[in-house]
């Protein structure tokens, strides 16, 4: 009896897991005191993440290779680190200038996923509202996650620290020129 209630519940479980959103979204913005021309070289440039991306201070000795073009469509950076950042690479596949980066970025550990970033910049006067959003499929596997961990607030987060660096190092270029 026990058993038959217990297989139950895990079926009735699964089934609530599987019925989870098939996919996600994660969106932060941020206004920058300085014109997308100010801003947009940090972003279209894997080589200036190390500068303002959060993830690069999770784990300074995580080994990186650059390849393809120098930047922009075409530019690949792959890494490998510790078990919080884990391994992967991204590869910009689109870009307007001071407007719109699109980048695929799949994720090898810890856990297999590909995804999308996009950046937009959106300028209005001396100012430039940069977007930086992912977004994918959820797996099983990641469904079953987003019942243990807020997913959008971590990712989220990690967002929001990335575009507070890009704006102090944007602003502070632009207040001194």
């Amino acid at each position: 009896m026990y058993f038959l209630f217990a297989a139950f519940v895990v079926v009735v479980f699964l089934v609530y897991v599987s019925r989870r959103p098939s996919s996600f979204r994660y969106v932060r913005s941020i206004t920058i005191s300085a014109p997308a021309s100010a801003v947009f070289p940090h972003v279209i440039d894997f080589h200036k993440w190390e500068a303002w991306s959060p993830w690069e201070k999770v784990d300074p000795t995580t080994r990186k290779i650059y390849s393809g073009s120098a930047l922009g469509v075409g530019a690949n950076y792959a890494w490998q680190g510790n078990s919080k950042v884990g391994s992967g690479h991204m590869t910009i596949i689109e870009s307007r200038p001071s407007e719109f980066i699109r980048i695929t970025i799949e994720f090898l550990k810890p856990m297999k996923s590909t995804n999308t970033i996009e950046f937009t910049f959106a300028e209005s006067g001396n100012q430039t509202v940069v977007t930086h959003s992912m977004f994918g499929c959820n797996s099983f596997l990641g469904k079953l996650m987003g019942l243990f961990m807020d997913m959008e607030k971590m990712v989220g987060g990690q967002f929001e620290k990335g575009l507070a660096s890009i704006k102090q190092i944007a602003e502070g270029r632009a207040r001194s020129t």
